[in-house]
């Protein structure tokens, strides 16, 4: 399965501490295991899986979209609960 990420997701990522890193790291292979594994988003999401985790306390997401044809996973949007949602509209 081959894993494609957004230009969003990767300025995220950059800014990421190794602890951070580590954990999203975790996550994706997570979802690699099972893509089916995240919560399927309706309305203005829909498409859009959120796979959650924590980290140091604090509940993290992971959006991400399937296409299970082409055996493709792209990664779209991480973040804390609080912001992710606004952001993962635009």
């Amino acid at each position: 399965m081959r894993v494609l990420t957004t230009s969003r997701f990767d300025r995220v990522f950059k800014t990421l501490h190794v602890e951070e890193k580590n954990a999203l790291d975790q996550a994706v292979r997570s979802v690699i295991a099972a893509p089916a594994s995240g919560e399927l988003k309706k309305s203005d999401l829909a498409n859009v899986r959120v796979y959650k985790y924590r980290f140091k306390r604090e509940q993290m997401l992971l959006a991400y979209a399937t296409n299970m044809d082409e055996q493709v996973i792209i990664l779209m949007g991480h973040g804390t609960h609080e912001n992710c949602y606004c952001d993962f509209k635009h």
